[in-house]
């Protein structure tokens, strides 16, 4: 399947193809192109946005870039998880790529974004780098939480991303408050609080989505559904699976979230909605390659004819793919080098990243209480405690 559909053709594509072939870097053209979406978008209560998306050849390889990053990302970490350097639970994204990076295209790092445990590629997306994401997997000091919050507590405080949540549907009353927050201070940002469909019929999540509709909270719930909460699918945990009319009286967009190009349209206008309006509720209609998490095979519950049909028609990766090599943008034998590079640049941040040591066992006693409360360790050999009440 197409992901997408050229509407206007720019004389000076191939200009820039040739220069990017003799470059052989990321084109940086910012002459726009105006691509359609490759379904339209589904809504409820709210007219939907325009299938016509601008974007530039420069973003378009970024895109593939960005995604192709967070791919082998994840199956990296499948290979550290296996050979017992990731411990605990950790939950892949692989497949899901452009929910992330269209959304990120559409918004600013001064918006905020919250999620759940499926959380690595959310925290590349909002600038956090490879080395100390594997060092948050492998439980070490260089962490983007110190070690001490693992696969499922990413978190990136100076671009907004406030984590990495594991209690299943927790984080969306956490991300309206956030949205209180950018609205009492007349901020004209907004929140993205994502959540996947097994979580979707949490009472926490209508309760938090009802008093944003009071007050007209910038709050956009995005439910990344790709279609199975754990192992259950989808129409067998929910009596109405179209998640996007879930709002009732708050509106709701359902998007194919595999096609970065329709998310990143998507999320712009749910963003300028919510400012103006208050929430919006954004489907993602997406796809783990994965299982739900490594304990999880991942094809007990769908067929492996399933899963390697959405691979060959609806990756994301390969529709952007596709699109570059149809507008001229780049040649085949770039992106493999680009993919051969990217894989050298994974396993150089995964070596640098074993190199930090494990958080010493005093770090078991800090970031619990605030500062001045709480249980310290003493002694010589820090077995000794002393509780500190206010």
């Amino acid at each position: 399947m197409a992901a997408a559909i050229l509407l206007r053709r720019i004389p000076a594509a191939r200009a820039q193809a040739t220069a990017l072939i003799a470059a052989r870097s990321i084109s940086d053209s910012t002459a726009p192109l105006t691509i359609e979406t490759s379904v339209p978008f589904t809504s409820h209560i709210v007219d939907p946005p325009s299938r016509d998306v601008t974007t530039t050849p420069a973003e378009l390889l970024t895109f593939f870039r960005d995604m192709s990053v967070m791919r082998r990302m994840e199956i990296a970490a499948d290979s550290l998880y296996k050979a017992k350097l990731i411990r605990g639970f950790c939950h892949l994204y692989d497949g899901q790529e452009a929910v992330a990076v269209g959304m990120e295209a559409a918004i600013t790092r001064s918006d905020s974004i919250i999620t759940a445990y499926r959380d690595h590629c959310t925290y590349l997306a909002r600038g956090g780098d490879l080395v100390s994401a594997f060092a948050e997997l492998m439980g070490r000091q260089a962490g983007c939480s110190r070690g001490k919050g693992g696969s499922m507590h990413f978190y990136k405080k100076d671009a907004n991303f406030y984590g990495g949540h594991g209690i299943v549907g927790a984080q969306v009353p956490l991300g309206c408050g956030l949205a209180f927050a950018q609205k009492y201070r007349k901020e004209e940002t907004a929140t993205f609080a994502l959540y996947g469909d097994g979580a979707a019929n949490q009472g926490q999540l209508f309760e938090a989505l009802n008093i944003s509709a009071l007050w007209k909270l910038p709050a956009i719930l995005v439910c990344e559904n790709n279609h199975y909460g754990m192992g259950t699918a989808e129409w067998r945990a929910a009596k109405s699976p179209a998640y996007y009319k879930r709002g009732d009286y708050v509106p709701g967009l359902k998007v194919d979230g595999m096609d970065v190009l329709a998310v990143k349209q998507a999320c712009k206008f749910a963003k300028e909605h919510a400012i103006a309006n208050g929430p919006i509720v954004l489907e993602m209609d997406t796809y783990r390659y994965h299982g739900h998490s490594m304990s999880d095979p991942g094809s007990t519950y769908r067929t492996r004819d399933e899963i390697s049909g959405v691979r060959q028609e609806r990756d994301p990766i390969e529709r952007v793919r596709k699109l570059i090599l149809a507008h001229d943008l780049a040649t085949a034998a770039e992106l493999k080098d680009m993919e051969k590079e990217i894989r050298k640049e994974v396993d150089d941040a995964i070596a640098k990243a074993k190199e930090s040591p494990m958080p010493d066992t005093s770090e078991l006693f800090t970031n619990v209480y605030v500062k001045g409360f709480g249980v310290d360790s003493f002694g010589a050999d820090r077995k000794e405690l002393r509780a500190t009440l206010p």
